[in-house]
């Protein structure tokens, strides 16, 4: 993909730094770990510090001090996870704010406004993620909306992407707007919902709605049955997974982008990802373990680092724990990603 901020090899897997920071991990050791894109999340920027500010500021590439490419949420999966904090309408969503319950109102035009202001590279269409489990005609209306809600937001972005100037970043670039696969669980209505959003001619598209706790061979099932929908020339993103086997069999499947917490999330509370399985670093039994979290693993962690190192930082709850486990985590998703796109190449697909 060829963004306004990177060239950007797929498939790739992108670090989420939800308010303009991968947590407990700085942007050189990121660019360090060759990452080429990151998401940001538009309902936490849009709270705090909200998106005028970063605009004034230069958008959020230059507030994060961050060259390379950015890819925004619409805050739609954040504002569904506030079920009793929310009220979904045809226009839009009313919600209070988790950090001081103060009123907001999310329509798909005002989206579009809060990521335009950011300046992503690539913005997502604002939708509804259909809780699960969902009965039928619950999946079929939030469908509906959403592709409703798909049409204001690219009719809303194309007539505006370009009403805030960014200068050098953007300069002989277009922004993209992707749409949003949902659907449920149910295949008819994924196969729907990608069909009516291809007729829309978005530049990229998104399969949501996953990882809401289904199980994870119903992931591969929805993945597997959507992607022959969504064309092979344009990217093909899913949403919000997953453990490093799973993205490489996602990729294997057609799939360009994905996205998780995991690597991050996992490593603050001490699981870190191997070449040998999973490795709980807070177990007692690395207490003098001189080896490396991982002896396959070239990453600056492994190569100056013991286990029982890692293990007695996460004991003394030391924050340089979370930024050591992190970094280990990040390199493993990026190399895995790396192996898959030599497999792919090397069999031409």
């Amino acid at each position: 993909m060829t963004l306004p901020h990177a060239a950007v090899e797929t498939p790739v897997f992108m670090p989420v730094g939800t308010v303009a920071t991968v947590k407990a991990f700085p942007q050189h050791l990121l660019e360090e770990l060759d990452a080429r894109i990151l998401l940001g999340n538009t309902y936490h920027l849009y709270l705090r510090p909200g998106h005028e500010a970063i605009w004034r500021m230069g958008g959020l590439h230059r507030f994060m001090s961050w060259e390379r490419a950015i890819l925004t949420d619409s805050g739609g999966f954040q504002v569904f996870s506030l079920s009793e904090l929310r009220k979904v309408t045809e226009e839009g969503v009313q919600f209070r704010s988790h950090l001081d319950g103060g009123l907001h109102f999310f329509s798909p035009e005002h989206s579009m406004d809060v990521q335009i202001a950011l300046g992503s590279d690539i913005a997502m269409a604002f939708d509804e993620c259909t809780e699960y489990p969902a009965e039928y005609a619950r999946a079929r209306q939030s469908l509906d909306l959403t592709l409703r809600w798909a049409e204001r937001s690219k009719r809303h972005f194309d007539a505006h992407k370009f009403e805030r100037p960014w200068g050098e970043g953007f300069a002989g670039q277009t922004p993209n707007l992707f749409g949003i696969v949902q659907g449920g669980m149910y295949l008819d209505l994924r196969r729907e919902s990608a069909e009516r959003l291809v007729e829309m001619d978005f530049p990229g598209y998104a399969i949501g709605g996953l990882s809401v706790g289904e199980p994870r061979e119903r992931t591969c099932e929805v993945i597997a049955e959507t992607l022959p929908y969504l064309p092979k020339d344009k990217p093909r993103y899913v949403m919000g997974v997953g453990y490093p086997d799973e993205i490489a069999e996602y990729a294997r499947m057609g799939v360009d982008m994905m996205d998780c917490v995991l690597p991050t999330r996992a490593a603050r509370h001490g699981l870190l990802f191997t070449s040998e399985g999973r490795l709980n670093i807070k177990n007692r039994k690395y207490a003098e373990d001189q080896g490396p979290a991982d002896p396959n693993c070239g990453c600056m962690v492994c190569r100056r680092y013991s286990r029982a190192y890692l293990r007695h930082l996460m004991a003394a709850q030391e924050p340089l724990s979370a930024v050591l486990n992190t970094l280990h985590n990040l390199a493993y998703y990026m190399d895995t990603m790396r192996k898959v796109r030599a497999e792919l190449e090397a069999a031409n697909v």
